[in-house]
């Protein structure tokens, strides 16, 4: 496995390859990360991971500078992981000059849900992947489903450029107790670890409840919420919305996702579970 660190040593080194899959990170992975990169790995000839803290979709307040950097162990698990090639790039390489926004996702889908609490952060995460996708020209490129919304905006952001890149969700990882794998576990207490499940364990009760013929969707998602709140998290929202769109479910809607977002502690969590009704 070959690591670069510049965009002339990105180019020569994809030169020839074939397919290539492509897994964005901003580095301290985890096995859900490693599950992106097999995905990658069985829809391409050659993969490439990037790994780049992204200073454009942190808002004020959050932290980007406490972030993990773990280079070297993050390096050591692609290699094992067979990785063909990881891009690594400072924050000079990626923005040579004071960044603006490249692109401006659409307000309803940007705006809403992690948008409304993370002002900014979509058009952050626009911005880097397709700067990302017009250095590494990836044939595939894949992205864990846990991060909804985000997969949405991407997907959205191929079509709006007319992108030749087809868009992979991955499912999301999760540890033994239903807890999404996420960098970010590692900031909870030990007396936190074992109540983050509640958040999954609330996301497939609801799940269950429109399962059984429940329409109530605002009703689910209030009651979910209250419970979090009683069990001591701050929520930003729980929802229940169409897949494709993350817009306000309609009655001919049968694909939808159930979501949420809420801090236990000082640590934000994120997590969703696709619905299908029969």
């Amino acid at each position: 496995m070959r690591v670069v660190h510049s965009a002339a040593e990105l180019a020569a080194a994809l030169a020839g390859r074939g397919r290539v899959g492509f897994v964005p990170t901003m580095g301290n992975l985890h096995a859900g990360h490693l599950s992106l990169l097999e995905l990658a790995r069985r829809h391409a000839d050659f993969s490439v991971a990037s790994i780049f803290v992204n200073p454009l979709q942190f808002g004020a307040g959050e932290d980007f500078e406490r972030y993990p950097r773990t280079l070297d162990a993050d390096c050591a698990q692609l290699a094992d992981a067979a990785c063909d090639l990881v891009f690594a790039p400072a924050v000079s390489e990626l923005y040579p000059v004071p960044q603006t926004f490249l692109v401006e996702p659409p307000a309803a889908l940007a705006n809403d849900l992690c948008g409304a609490f993370r002002p900014g952060h979509f058009a952050g995460v626009a911005t880097v992947v397709l700067k990302l996708f017009n250095l590494v020209r990836p044939d595939i490129a894949v992205f864990g489903k846990k991060d909804y919304q985000q997969l949405a905006v991407i997907r959205g952001l191929t079509r709006q450029f007319n992108l030749p890149i087809e868009i992979v969700g991955g499912e999301t990882a999760r540890a033994a107790d239903g807890l999404a794998l996420s960098s970010r576990n590692q900031y909870l207490g030990a007396d936190e670890r074992p109540r983050a499940a509640q958040l999954a364990r609330e996301l497939a009760a609801i799940a269950r409840t429109i399962a059984g013929g429940e329409r109530d969707y605002p009703r689910l998602a209030h009651d979910a919420a209250r419970r979090l709140k009683m069990a001591g998290w701050q929520v930003d929202y729980v929802a229940v919305r169409a897949a494709e769109t993350l817009a306000e479910p309609g009655a001919d809607d049968r694909e939808l996702v159930t979501l949420a977002a809420a801090r236990l502690g000082a640590t934000r969590l994120i997590d969703n579970l696709e619905i299908r009704l029969a």
